[in-house]
C-alpha cells in the first residue's frame, strides 16, 4: 500500500504549524524592537526564518503542497538575494524531486491500469524512477516497437492527498504574499482545487498533450513528446532527452539563456492561437533544451482551454496600458471585473501601477533580470507605498487567474534566466491586438 494516506496526519500537522510558527516569530520580533534592534534587521531575520520553514515543509510533501510549492517557487527571482540565495538549490530540487514509490507499488498500479500482461507492451521497464512530479513519478522504459518512452505513474492515494493538501493550503495564503506581490493566492489554491479532478485523470492530460504534440510536430523552436498510451492513472509518452532548464538557469551561457527565453515566450504566446490551449504549469522542471536547440515542454496535466486565443479583454487592457490611455483602461477594467468601483480609482494611479508590467512591450528587446523583478516586488509589497494602496482597488476575475499565473510565472523564469528577450516581436506575431488596435 502507498504510504501517502498514512502520512496524511503528519502532513496536516506540518502545514498547520507554518502560520503559528511565523506568528510566533513576529511576536519575538516585537520583543526585539523593545530592546532596540532595528526594524530592518528584525524583518530580514524573520523573512529568512519564515522562508526556511516554508520551503523545508513544502519540500517534504507530495500532492497539493508540492504542487503549490512548484507554482510559487518560480517567484524566487523576486526574493531579496539574502533570502533567495540560500534556498535557490532547495527550490530547484522542489521543482523536480520527491521520495520514490516502491517498485512493488509501481507494479500494482501498472497491473490495474494497463492489465496484468503490461510487461508484454514493453521491451524493458526500469523500476528505478527517473523523475518525480507533484502527484506521480516517471520511469524510463522501451516500448514494444523499440521507442524509448517515459511512463508517468500516479501515486496510490494521490487523489486523497491532493484534495486534503489543497484544503489545508488555503490557510497558508498570507505567507506567500511577499513572494508573489499582487497575486491572490487563495484564489490560486481554489483554482488548483477546482482543476485537481481533471489533473488526476491522466487520459485528459494525454489528450491535451496529443493536441500540443500534433501542432508542434515540425516546429523549429518547440518540441512536445508524442503520447504512446494512456489510462486514468498512467500515461506513456515518447522519451525526451535534453538539458533541464534549471541547469541553464544555473550555469548556462548568455546565448543559451537568451535562446531559452525566446523559446519560452514563443511556446506560451503561440499556443492559444495555434492549439486553443495554454500550458499553465510554468516552472523550470517542465522545460528542457534539446540537443538541436529546441525547447522541450512536458507535463500537460495543467492546461486551460482558450479556443478563441488569449481573451480579448486581456489584450485590450494591455494595449490601453501600452498606449498610455488611463481613462479607457479603468473603464474597461471596471466593466470586466478587475476593479469593483472605477470611480474610486484614479486612472493615472492605475496606469502607473501597471506600467512596469507592460514595460517589456515598449522596446524591441528587454532584459529580464532578478534585479528588475526584485525592484518591482519591493515596490508593490511596500504597505506604505502608493502602489500597494492602488492594488487594493483591484480584483482578479477567477476565469483569468490561470492566464495571469502563466504570464507572471513565465516572466519570473525569464528573470531567473537573466534573458534578453525580444518579447515585443513574439507578442506582435501571435497576439498583435496587444500592441495595435485592430479596429483602427
Amino acid at each position: 500500500m502507498s504510504d501517502i494516506p498514512r502520512r496524511g496526519a503528519t502532513r496536516t500537522v506540518k502545514l498547520a504549524s507554518l502560520p503559528l510558527g511565523i506568528a510566533g516569530r513576529a511576536a519575538a520580533g516585537f520583543g526585539k524592537r523593545l530592546t532596540g534592534q532595528s526594524s530592518a534587521e528584525i524583518n530580514a531575520d524573520l523573512a529568512t526564518k519564515a522562508a526556511e520553514q516554508l520551503f523545508a515543509v513544502l519540500g517534504e510533501l507530495k500532492g497539493g503542497a508540492m504542487k503549490l510549492g512548484q507554482a510559487m517557487s518560480v517567484f524566487e527571482a523576486a526574493m531579496p538575494e539574502e533570502i533567495a540565495g540560500p534556498y535557490r538549490e532547495a527550490l530547484t530540487k522542489l521543482q523536480k524531486d520527491a521520495p520514490p514509490m516502491a517498485a512493488s507499488a509501481v507494479h500494482r498500479v501498472l497491473d490495474q491500469q494497463l492489465g496484468t500482461s503490461w510487461r508484454d507492451r514493453f521491451e524493458s521497464f526500469d523500476d528505478v524512477p527517473a523523475a518525480a512530479a507533484s502527484i506521480g513519478q516517471v520511469h524510463r522504459a522501451v516500448w514494444s516497437d523499440g521507442r524509448r518512452v517515459a511512463v508517468k505513474i500516479q501515486y496510490p492515494g494521490a487523489d486523497e492527498a491532493l484534495r486534503s493538501d489543497l484544503r489545508q493550503l488555503r490557510r497558508l495564503a498570507p505567507i506567500f504574499k511577499p513572494f508573489a506581490p499582487g497575486t491572490d493566492v487563495k484564489a490560486l489554491v481554489d483554482e488548483l482545487a477546482a482543476r485537481s479532478e481533471e489533473e488526476l485523470d491522466y487520459r485528459i492530460e494525454a489528450n491535451y498533450q496529443r493536441a500540443f504534440a500534433t501542432e508542434f510536430a515540425d516546429d523549429p523552436m518547440i518540441s512536445v513528446p508524442a503520447v504512446v498510451a494512456s489510462s486514468p492513472k498512467v500515461v506513456v509518452t515518447e522519451w525526451m532527452e535534453g538539458t533541464p532548464l534549471a541547469e541553464i538557469i544555473a550555469d548556462g551561457t548568455p546565448e543559451q539563456r537568451n535562446a531559452a527565453g525566446v523559446r519560452l515566450c514563443e511556446f506560451h504566446f503561440s499556443s492559444p492561437a495555434r492549439v486553443g490551449l495554454m500550458h499553465t504549469d510554468p516552472h523550470p522542471g517542465n522545460f528542457m533544451i534539446l540537443p538541436d536547440g529546441r525547447l522541450g515542454a512536458i507535463d500537460f496535466g495543467a492546461v486551460v482551454a482558450l479556443p478563441d486565443g488569449i481573451p480579448q479583454v486581456l489584450t485590450e487592457m494591455v494595449r490601453l496600458a501600452v498606449q498610455n490611455r488611463p481613462e479607457d483602461l479603468v473603464a474597461l477594467m471596471t466593466i470586466s471585473g478587475y476593479v469593483a468601483r472605477g470611480d474610486k480609482l484614479d486612472p493615472q494611479d492605475a496606469l502607473d501601477f501597471l506600467r512596469p508590467f507592460v514595460e517589456p512591450l515598449r522596446v524591441e528587446t528587454f532584459h529580464f533580470s532578478r534585479e528588475w523583478m526584485q525592484q518591482i516586488a519591493g515596490k508593490y509589497s511596500n504597505m506604505r507605498g502608493k502602489e500597494f494602496q492602488t492594488s487594493r482597488a483591484f480584483t482578479l476575475p477567477p476565469e483569468y487567474l490561470m492566464i495571469h499565473r502563466v504570464l507572471s510565472g513565465s516572466v519570473a523564469i525569464l528573470c531567473q534566466l537573466d534573458a534578453n528577450a525580444p518579447f515585443q516581436s513574439v507578442i506582435a506575431k501571435w497576439t498583435p491586438d496587444m500592441l495595435v488596435d485592430p479596429t483602427a
